[in-house]
């Protein structure tokens, strides 16, 4: 078995401190394989934030850490860094790399890079990007579960953000789920769900599943949620992919983080 550690949004910069020892703390007990940063790592992109993230994932200590940028880490104000250095930065503290996977005998994982310097908010995949990561996911064993990690979402779950959507996300997703993928997971909307992609996209020619993450640790939650991370539990099976995802809210009164949901999804 493979477990995944998703966090997302947790902005650096607007942590709540008793919630990154609650996250810390959940590592330590769930001991995950993979830490898994979906983007939006800080607020600003300034140095002290990402030198704070980092410290946070060295402090989880997974035996693998694959991290995305989302638009909050590339520079906002800085005109100069966003056009000539835009992910300075982030590959300061993560990595040169933008769109990184790895791979497990229960899991194949790969990394899009969605933001784009000329856009403020919203993301997009290239036609390039997509056939790169279905040439990949085609390229995967039977027995491997295969994820796709973007930042902004691919389908919404409330009209409020369907203005956020990643653009370029029905030929992405088509393409993606033909070729194997079986579950998309994103962040950028601070709004957690999971869900089968059916449900947004007709005419599919698989199931597949959407896997939203909120903001881990930042004080910018939304609309009551409070801050929430995920966690897959991956198992290849001789004839099918069984995961469990499992979603994991901060409770205030215990400054600890519960679990609240639990899917167990199986993908032929």
């Amino acid at each position: 078995m493979t477990t995944l550690l998703q966090v997302s949004d947790p902005h650096f910069g607007t942590e709540q401190a008793p919630v990154v020892e609650a996250l810390v703390d959940l590592a330590e007990r769930q001991r995950p394989d993979i830490l898994l940063l979906s983007g939006d790592i800080t607020q600003r992109a300034r140095r002290r934030q990402f030198e704070g993230a980092r410290a946070f994932v060295d402090r989880v200590s997974a035996p693998s850490t694959l991290a995305i940028p989302g638009n909050h880490d590339i520079p906002l104000f800085n005109l100069f860094a966003r056009v000539l250095a835009p992910y300075a930065g982030y590959q300061r503290a993560f990595g040169r790399d933008l769109e990184p996977e790895l791979e497990t005998p229960d899991l194949l994982v790969t990394c899009v890079n969605t933001t784009r310097p000329r856009r403020h908010k919203d993301g997009e995949v290239s036609a390039a990007q997509v056939e790169r990561v279905a040439t990949r996911l085609r390229g995967a064993r039977p027995s491997q579960l295969r994820v796709v990690v973007v930042h902004q979402p691919v389908m919404a779950a409330r009209p409020d953000d369907i203005s956020n959507l990643l653009h370029g996300r029905e030929d992405a997703v088509r393409a993606w789920v033909g070729a194997g993928a079986d579950i998309v997971m994103g962040g950028h909307i601070h709004w957690p769900y999971a869900c089968s992609l059916q449900l947004g996209f007709s005419n599919l020619p698989r199931d597949a599943w959407i896997v939203q993450a909120g903001t881990a640790v930042s004080s910018r939650t939304r609309d009551g949620v409070p801050n929430s991370v995920n966690i897959l539990r991956c198992e290849a099976g001789s004839s099918a992919r069984r995961c469990r995802v499992e979603r994991w809210d901060y409770s205030a009164v215990g400054r600890v983080f519960e679990r609240v949901e639990s899917h167990a999804v199986e993908f032929g």
